[in-house]
């Protein structure tokens, strides 16, 4: 196939039928019934086996503790942006009196060995009691006592360092020095690291300089320990959209090439330093740009012999496998070796939205999750099929996508890693580890690096993805839920139509009433 009409194809996905996507990805994953059976067994094994030989993260026992289906769950959230967006301490103080003083945070105290959700409860349980609460238990009316005579200030610190103590666990430092040092504990155990400095999409040009340099220094930093093998270096990862404050379709005549310049000269870098430099994946809308983008980096003949460039592909977009088909052409075209990091994807809620504020004529992503796994898995048959000029990059904490991925390689134990996020799916990717070359024993941790105050949209990002009760983070905590259940074959759950019917299409949004409008 050519590649103007893969790329057609590309751009024909973004909103076609997703009952017309997933039968595509199922004849394309091609496993059969008994194949499914025992990628889910071999799933429910490694669950056990995690369950059995680890204790659960700070992290996995907050989200254990609360879900994101529950009301503290969601005023947690409402907390995050409060004390990480809002400068003002009275605004700060009239959310939290809004939001967090209904909730019943003192049932949950002492229920999880965490010291940090116990901290973080008598926090959010001091706010909810002293804003709303005639209760005459007597340690509570001590504390109630004591806050009322110092102020809601202390409420407000006690409550951010909480939240501080959270954000620890999802950064690995402060500065990428910090970050690089902090990393070599987890380094000497074999893993290595993709670093990403927090920040969102630039406002400005002053905002995209900045960036840029921050880049820059990373990268000189992440040099100091490389060696000769990219696959083995640290590596870092780049947002497009923080190197031009006009990164939209509308804009390319004039930032094209303002941003690759940018985007070579940071390249160059990593060329120099032999690291691997990844293009992070972001919003559906801006796919076909970066597209372009990555087009001049791989025809760039200063690149030649360099196996280090990467791109991100997220498996929620119906376009994940054409974009993987476009990718491995251009890589043989040009003779280059890339790397292709297959995620689930951390954006399905924005898209959603986005795509129903448009009116657009359907979603440019799959509305169930099964459907999401499928297409992960059908993409991820697609990448080891042609490791000649891709090295794929699987990051999942998922033991059913571990276990499926484990299975469609064979044998082949050193054409791909796996990737996980800081903080995140220790312990099934530490399985993975311990059993070396005989189950493929390469993991990079995904590390974001910043200080706290760039936290907030990262963070809930990820407690969206995690704390959901469907969220393998938040299930393999729970001891109620089957290890047979979390490992359970997506495959078996198809559904047609496959659209989510509890999501209203962008076009019937408002239902009878009227259709929505462009």
């Amino acid at each position: 196939m050519k590649l103007n009409d893969i790329r057609n194809t590309l751009r024909d996905n973004n909103l076609a039928d997703e009952s017309d996507i997933l039968r595509a990805l199922v004849t394309e994953a091609d496993l059969s019934e008994q194949e499914r059976i025992q990628i889910a067994k071999d799933g429910a094994a490694m669950v056990r086996k995690v369950r059995a030989n680890s204790d659960p993260t700070l992290m996995e026992n907050f989200l254990g503790e609360f879900g994101l289906s529950t009301e503290e769950g969601i005023a947690l959230m409402c907390l995050a942006e409060a004390l990480l967006r809002i400068p003002d301490a009275e605004t700060i103080d009239a959310l939290i009196a809004d939001k967090i003083s209904s909730s019943d945070w003192d049932s949950h105290l002492g229920k999880a060995s965490s010291s940090l959700v116990n901290a973080s409860t008598w926090a959010l349980m001091l706010t909810g009691r002293v804003l709303n609460s005639e209760d005459d238990i007597s340690l509570i009316s001590t504390l109630q006592n004591l806050v009322r005579r110092m102020g809601e200030p202390v409420i407000r610190t006690a409550v951010a360092q909480a939240m501080k103590e959270l954000g620890r666990q999802f950064v690995l430092g402060e500065t990428i020095e910090s970050a690089v040092h902090r990393g070599q504990v987890m380094q000497a155990k074999g893993y290595t690291y993709s670093f990403d400095m927090l920040g969102e999409a630039a406002i400005n040009d002053e905002d995209a300089r900045k960036y840029h340099l921050a880049y820059a220094d990373a990268i000189t930093e992440i040099a100091k320990g490389a060696g000769k093998s990219v696959r083995d270096n640290p590596g870092i990862s780049v947002k497009l959209s923080a190197l031009h404050p006009r990164y939209e379709l509308i804009q390319k005549p004039r930032m094209l090439d303002v941003l690759i310049s940018r985007i070579k000269s940071l390249a160059m870098l990593a060329v120099g330093s032999n690291i691997g430099f990844n293009i992070d994946a972001e919003e559906a809308a801006r796919l076909d740009l970066s597209l372009d983008v990555i087009e001049t980096i791989l025809s760039d003949p200063s690149f030649a012999g360099w196996d280090g460039f990467g791109i991100v592909v997220q498996a929620y977009s119906k376009r994940a496998a054409p974009a993987i088909d476009w990718l491995y052409h251009q890589a043989r075209k040009h003779q280059r070796k890339i790397m292709v990091r297959l995620v689930k994807g951390a954006y399905w809620d924005t898209e959603i939205k986005e795509a129903q504020v448009l009116g657009l004529d359907g979603f440019p992503l799959f509305t169930r999750k099964e459907n999401t796994d499928i297409s992960y898995i059908a993409c991820a048959k697609k990448l080891l099929s042609m490791t000649d000029h891709i090295y794929p990059q699987f990051a999942t904490h998922n033991a059913h996508t571990v276990a499926a991925v484990r299975y469609l390689a064979g044998e082949n134990h050193d054409t791909y890693e796996f990737q996980r996020l800081h903080g995140m799916g220790e312990a099934l990717l530490a399985e993975i580890m311990a059993a070396g070359a005989q189950a493929n024993g390469r993991c990079r941790i995904y590390a974001p690096v910043g200080a706290h105050k760039d936290l907030l949209a990262y963070l809930v990002r990820r407690l969206l993805e995690n704390g959901a009760n469907s969220s393998f983070v938040h299930q393999i905590v729970d001891e109620s839920v089957r290890a047979e259940d979390i490992a359970a074959d997506p495959f078996a759950k198809i559904q047609f139509p496959a659209n989510n019917p509890n999501i209203a299409s962008p076009v019937e949004l408002f239902g009878e009433q009227r259709t929505n409008s462009r």
